[in-house]
């Protein structure tokens, strides 16, 4: 565990993460693998700590994820939130601050339409009017 027994108080574990976020297991492993998500510190034993911040982190990347975005792009955001917090695309470069903003809209756009198709079909099965 950690030394300091206020900073023990201020972490928690993979597993509580996991279960804070519905995340599995193997994704926090593979976020921080991958340098998405690393652990804010680690126990004597080697095990990861994360604090609210990086449970934070990972509920914004979750919200990522619909928009199927890609790691890579994802792991760029949330560097630019890092960066600039008020304005996370301020850092990027004009034309890649355009991309994200138009794949973004774009993407939402086509949830819709795939949430308008879905209620169509619980309507046609009187579940929905």
């Amino acid at each position: 565990m950690p030394e300091d027994p206020a900073q023990a108080s201020m972490t928690m574990h993979i597993g509580e993460l996991a279960e804070r976020t519905g995340m599995s297991l193997r994704s926090l492993r593979h976020w921080d693998e991958v340098g998405l998500v690393p652990p804010s510190g680690r126990t004597d034993g080697g095990f990861r700590l994360y604090t609210d911040a990086d449970e934070a982190r990972v509920r914004l990347l979750m919200r990522m994820k619909p928009l199927r975005f890609t790691l890579e792009e994802m792991a760029e955001l949330a560097r630019a939130l890092d960066d600039s917090p008020a304005d996370p695309l301020a850092a990027m470069a004009p034309e890649r601050a355009a991309w994200f903003r138009a794949e973004a809209a774009e993407r939402r756009d086509r949830i819709e339409r795939q949430l308008a198709d879905a209620d169509a079909v619980l309507a046609l099965l009187g579940e929905r009017s």
